[in-house]
C-alpha cells in the first residue's frame, strides 16, 4: 500500500522518542484499522518459554486491560499463532467461541470476527496485534493486506523489548 511509504518518517520519529511506547502502538492500530479495519485493536506480548502473554496495548482499556501475564492457552490459536507463525482468524462468534473464553465479552463489544496477527522476530513470534471486527470481516482479500503494515508492526515491538531490556537503560 503505496500510501502506508508516507508514513515512516512519522512513524521513525515515534520510535526514536523514550517512552513512546504507547503512542507507537497507536499509531501502528491506526495503520491497521486504515489498510485492514479494526473495531478493536489490541496487542500482546509473548514469554513463549515460560508460558505467558501480557498485553501492552489496548484500544479498549474497561474491556481489555493493559498489563498483567497470563497463561498461554493451548489449542488451535496457539498453534496456528505461535507454532506456525501464521494469522489467526475465526469469522463468526461460534468459531471465537472454540479458542477464547471470552467470547462473550467480544460479543458485547459488538464483535464477532477476529484476526491476529503474529509478530515474529529472530525465528520466535514475540506477540501480535489482536483485530475485532463485525461477523466476516477478515476475509483473505483484507489479510492481504497485512504484509503493508507488518515493518511498522515489527518494529514496534523490537523498540518495546528494547526500552524494556535492562541494558536499555545503561
Amino acid at each position: 500500500m503505496a500510501a502506508l511509504e508516507s508514513r515512516w518518517p512519522a512513524f521513525l520519529e515515534l520510535v526514536r522518542q523514550p517512552d513512546a511506547i504507547e503512542p507507537m502502538f497507536g499509531f501502528v492500530a491506526g495503520l491497521i484499522g486504515e489498510a485492514i479495519g479494526s473495531k478493536l485493536t489490541t496487542a500482546t506480548l509473548f514469554d513463549v518459554p515460560a508460558g505467558r502473554l501480557r498485553r501492552v496495548y489496548t484500544e479498549n482499556a474497561a474491556a481489555y486491560a493493559v498489563g498483567g501475564y497470563k497463561p498461554i492457552p493451548a489449542n488451535r490459536w496457539t498453534d496456528t499463532l505461535i507454532g506456525r507463525q501464521q494469522i489467526y482468524t475465526a469469522l463468526s462468534i461460534e468459531a471465537i467461541a472454540e479458542d477464547f473464553f471470552d467470547w462473550e465479552l467480544i460479543r458485547s463489544l459488538g464483535c464477532e470476527s477476529i484476526a491476529n496477527l503474529p509478530i515474529v522476530a529472530g525465528g520466535r513470534t514475540i506477540g501480535a496485534f489482536n483485530l475485532l471486527h463485525d461477523a466476516g470481516h477478515y476475509t483473505p482479500d483484507r489479510l492481504a493486506r497485512v504484509p503493508d503494515v507488518m515493518p511498522f508492526a515489527t518494529l514496534a515491538y523490537l523498540a518495546l523489548l528494547q526500552a524494556e531490556s535492562p541494558r536499555a537503560a545503561a
